[in-house]
This record gives structure tokens, sequence and C-alpha cells, in this order.
């Protein structure tokens, strides 16, 4: 039965998928049917609404909503302009200065804000027809905003990283995982910028104006009161001040005092801010609550322990098991939001990593960088087609631009995989991990 059970629940979350229902009704549906086979009509449905229910009743989710609030605010606040100008002039005198700036200011508003989304929509919508006026290819500037984006996944706060510490049953925490995000972001952003280096090259891509240290100075001064906020929410978490839940809520309050402050935030911005920030919120909260209902279903049918036991009696190399790991990571990410495959693949991939000696964090590091890599390629590729859209240039030409930098990110991907220290070395100097 168990067997069944679980062919029953593949074909049809997968097949659900193919025929368009959105990800959430997939999961739900699904999760549904396979519950039919072992129990009865009725305590099959109330089981599932069960199991969705007290699956969010969890206080550290109350983060997500703060942090989504926040970040909006943030978007409407005027930061993303600030943060251009200090990277720009940080770095714009480089050649090829203004993809620079494009990455480091994506880097920053993406740790602020935590949303890949927002910075490649309020960073791309600023840069993009400058940088087109200025000479630079429209698909190549749109492909390292895209992938430079990602970083503020990884980079905290983020509310992917909690949404793994609520999957992977407390065995790693948001502190930890905040605190671990680091190095791992700034390789990423590093490898971009590495790319650009090459491409700016290779074509003669124009030098920025270069700039005093008296605006240099200027330009941080503007900026510093919204860098000040990754310095608040994560020292304040790692320093045990408060925890993820509490700090999201003051980032809410600090967000909107800045935006008050830098005079670009009124009082009739917050109904739209709210109501987009609410519709978000309901999004990711539905897809928590099928997720929950059914990576309980995988823990009543033992799917995780059978996999483990699978991939390490038919995989006998360590090498090779994190190496399938990734690659199935890499094709999920493809087809899957980020907030559902954390959810669901957690509790299946987590103890073949743990028996095969990786820490939780450092497997969290692994699968947040993987989907990063996933929400840039298609058929979902939710940051590709927002990156593309603002930039103004058909997919299908932004693709063969982002190939070579998917291509340096899966390689620090395996970096991180195979060299625990760059996930681990952070949290164990701040004595969050052992």
């Amino acid at each position: 039965m168990e067997t069944i059970s679980i062919i029953l629940l593949f074909i049809t979350f997968f097949g659900l998928l193919a025929y368009g229902v959105p990800v959430a009704y997939s999961i739900g549906i699904s999760t549904t049917l396979t519950l039919l086979l072992n129990i009865a009509f009725m305590p099959a449905i109330t089981t599932a609404c069960q199991r969705m229910t007290t699956g969010i009743d969890n206080f550290a989710l109350l983060a997500i909503p703060f942090f989504i609030l926040a970040g909006e605010v943030m978007n409407r606040g005027g930061i993303a302009n600030r943060l251009i100008a200090f990277a720009k002039s940080l770095i714009g005198s480089l050649p090829g200065g203004m993809l620079y700036v494009n990455t480091l200011a994506a880097m920053l508003f993406g740790a602020i804000s935590g949303s890949a989304i927002a910075a490649a929509s309020a960073i791309g919508s600023t840069l993009t027809e400058k940088m087109a006026k200025d000479g630079y290819p429209r698909d190549f500037s749109a492909a390292v905003n895209i992938t430079s984006s990602t970083t503020g996944l990884l980079i905290p706060p983020s509310n992917v990283f909690i949404i793994f510490a609520l999957a992977s049953g407390g065995t790693a925490s948001v502190a930890a995982l905040f605190i671990a995000g680091y190095i791992p972001g700034l390789l990423v952003g590093a490898s971009i910028m590495f790319m650009i280096y090459l491409y700016g090259k290779r074509k003669g891509l124009p030098m920025g104006e270069r700039v005093s240290m008296k605006q240099l100075f200027i330009d941080f001064k503007s900026a510093i009161l919204s860098l000040s906020l990754l310095f608040i929410v994560v020292g304040g978490i790692v320093g045990g001040i408060f925890t993820a839940t509490e700090a999201a809520a003051i980032a809410v309050v600090y967000a909107v005092i800045l935006g008050f402050v830098n005079r670009e935030l009124k009082l009739k911005d917050f109904k739209s801010i709210l109501l987009t920030s609410a519709k978000t919120t309901a999004i990711v909260m539905f897809l928590i609550c099928t997720s929950m209902a059914m990576s309980w279903l995988f823990s009543f049918e033992s799917i995780p322990q059978m996999f483990t036991d699978f991939l390490i009696e038919s995989v006998k190399n360590p090498f090779l098991v994190l190496l399938v790991i990734n690659i199935t990571l890499l094709v999920v990410g493809t087809f899957m939001d980020m907030t559902p495959a954390v959810l669901i693949f957690t509790p299946i991939f987590l103890p073949v990593v743990m028996a095969l000696g990786m820490h939780p964090v450092q497997f969290g590091m692994v699968m947040v960088l993987n989907l990063c890599i996933g929400i840039c390629t298609p058929p979902v590729g939710t940051l590709l087609f927002v990156g593309s859209g603002v930039a103004k240039v058909p997919v299908t030409k932004v693709i063969k631009k982002l190939m070579p930098i998917l291509g340096v990110m899966t390689i620090v991907l395996l970096i991180i995989t195979y060299v625990p220290a760059i996930s681990l070395w952070l949290p164990r100097f701040f004595g969050l991990i052992e």
C-alpha cells in the first residue's frame, strides 16, 4: 500500500503541474487523493484540513508577513535610488561599471528587502534605460540584473531561510542560517562580477565617471540609514536581543520611519502597500499550508527514510549522492516556486545528507542556491520573466546571455556543497552551531 500511495502522490502532483494547475492546488489535491487510499472520505478531508492549519500554527512564520510588508515599504520609500547612487560612486568608474553597480545595488537591496523579485524590479527599472543609452546591451544587462537579484535570498534577512528552518524540524536555527548566508551570497555576487569583467573586456564596455571622495562620502551618508537595517535585524537576532519575528516587526517600523525621513513615502501610499503585502502573504501562506500537509504525509508514509536507504544503498559514493541531490534540486527549481520546493524536498533530502555527515545549515545554503538558479531558468523562472519584462527584451535573447552566468553560479554551488567551511565558519565563529 505504501508503494501505491507514493506512486499516486507523485503522479497526481506532477501531472497536475504539467496540466497547468497552480502549485498550491496541485499539492493539496495530490495529498488529499493519497490520503483517500488509506482512510475513509471524511477523515481524509478532515486530516488534510487539520494538517494545513496546524502546519502554519508556528510563531516563527509571523516573520514572513512582516518581512514582506517591510520589503514593500522599502520598495516605495526610495531606498533603491540611494543604494544605486552609493554603488555607482563606489565602483561605477570601472569598465562596464554600470553592470557592477547593478550587481552591488541588487545585492544590497535584495538583502535589505529580502525579495529577489523586488530587487530585480526596483534596480532593473531604475538602471536599464540609462545603461541602454550608454551602450550596454539590453540582453546582458537583463541577465546580470536577474542573477544578481538572487543574492538577496542568500544574504540575510531572507524569508526562505525562515521556511527552511521550519521544514528542517528545528535542526537548523534561523540565526545560524542568517549568519551562514553571507559568504555564499558574496561568493555568488563575486562570480557574477567576474563574468561582467570577462564580458566587458571582450566587448569594450564603456567606463563610468570617476567621482570624488567627497561625493562618495555624500552618497554613503545617504545610504547608511538603509544599510544599517541589515546590522539591526541580523545583529539583533544573532546577539539574542530579539527573535526573527520580532526583528521582522522592527524592520517594518524602521522602514516606515526611513520612508518618511527620506520624504519619499506618503500616507496615501499605505493603502496599496498593505493591499499588495496582504496578497503576497496570502499566496505564500497558502503554499505553506498545503506543503506542510504534504510534508506530514511524507512522514506518515515513511518516504524520507525509504529515500535515504535507497540513495545510500544504491549510490555508494557520498560525493555522487550529493551530486544526484543537487541535480534533482536544480531540475525541481526550474518548474516549482521556492517556498513549496523547500517545504516538500527538505524532509526528503535532509535525512540523506545528515546520514552522510552534512550539517543542516550547510544543506540550507545548498538548497537555497539550487533554487535561486531555478528561479532564473524556464519554464517557470519567475525572476527570468520579471527581469526580461523590466528590460523589455524577449526571454529567448536573455537566456543566451544568462547561461554562462548560471554556469559560474553552479560552480559556486558545487564549492559550497563540498567545502563545509564556507557555510559553517561564520555560525561557528559566533557560537550558533557546534
